[in-house]
């Protein structure tokens, strides 16, 4: 089993932006040492708590403390932006960091209606034209277009000895679809959906194999973990930080009330919480049940700390053992 990481950029309890900046450049560097395969960040605008709207900035500073792990965004959120640009963009840093550069492309907002405005104007008009620009994308990232395209006439420079590797990032059955049309690997974003996952990522392998016979699908599943050394303790942390972000009172999960307790299991139902081998356990359930060799892990917790033990610890259950 391989595991990456998704990182969200979180402001931990007492931290600044500058040192929760700071902090995503750590996580990276952490799990080069650890492990492991890829790290993703994320892009959001104007999200409270979250502090990263250009994953590309963060990618070229974190490209040059790092030696070897794939670097990527988990997503740059395509309808905002011009295609032209991001490949521009991501093949700049593949040139920087050749061969391990992850382009990472999503269609949601990243925030309110009013900073998709703001950024874009018609969002939504825009999210029906992305099968489009995905194609247009998809055209200058490997330079492919036909001769008679007025694109053919320009190019994304500088182009990189290895060209960028361009993932879909979606949650439903019309990502899905649109990954295996194009040929694209596969992100699927566990961790914020209710969707079936198990027939989404089967019709994922099935329409690739039948649109791209000669190809190879690649899909990786994206979870939300939150482990430590025992499962009262990561509960505790989970607890934690759902009482952050839901503005609940902050009591200890031993004294919560039964209708803080019924949301709160609710609310993580979807997340992996425990100790090693209990995460270990259910990753491998996972694995067989989705018959998927690698997991992006997002591990959002009140404090850094916290964050980084939970990586490590899963990264001594599963990578070197």
């Amino acid at each position: 089993m391989k595991l990456s990481i998704l990182d969200q950029a979180p402001i931990a309890i007492g931290k600044s932006t500058h040192e929760a900046l700071l902090e995503t450049i750590n996580l990276a560097k952490l799990g080069e040492e650890l492990g492991y395969n890829r790290y993703w960040i994320a892009e959001h605008h104007d999200l409270n708590g979250l502090v990263c709207p250009a994953p590309e900035v963060m990618l070229s500073a974190i490209g040059g403390k790092t030696d070897g792990i794939r670097i990527g965004a988990g997503a740059i959120l395509l309808p905002h932006y011009k295609p032209f640009k991001v490949a521009e963009t991501f093949n700049m840093l593949a040139t920087l960091y050749p061969d391990r550069i992850d382009l990472g492309i999503g269609r949601s907002p990243g925030g309110s209606a009013e900073a998709s405005i703001a950024l874009s104007g018609n969002f939504l008009e825009n999210v029906r034209n992305m099968p489009v620009a995905l194609d247009e994308l998809l055209h200058f990232i490997h330079q492919d277009f036909e001769a008679s395209h007025m694109f053919s006439k320009i190019k994304p420079t500088p182009i990189p000895p290895v060209a960028p590797d361009v993932w879909l990032l979606g949650t439903s059955e019309k990502s899905a679809i649109l990954a295996a049309d194009k040929g694209m690997a596969y992100a699927f974003g566990h961790f914020m959906t209710d969707y079936n996952a198990e027939s989404i990522l089967k019709m994922y392998k099935k329409n690739f194999r039948e649109k791209h016979p000669s190809k190879a699908s690649k899909l990786v599943v994206a979870v939300h973990v939150i482990c430590a050394d025992t499962m009262d303790e990561a509960e505790n942390i989970a607890w934690k930080q759902y009482s952050r972000t839901t503005s609940q009172p902050t009591v200890d999960l031993n004294v919560a009330v039964h209708d803080q307790l019924t949301e709160f299991k609710s609310k993580t139902a979807n997340m992996i919480i425990g100790n090693p081998k209990q995460v270990k356990e259910k990753l491998v359930q996972l694995s067989e049940l989705y018959e998927v060799e690698e997991f992006m892990i997002l591990t959002n917790t009140s404090s850094y700390i916290e964050r980084n033990k939970s990586y490590e610890l899963l990264a001594k259950e599963i990578l070197t053992s």
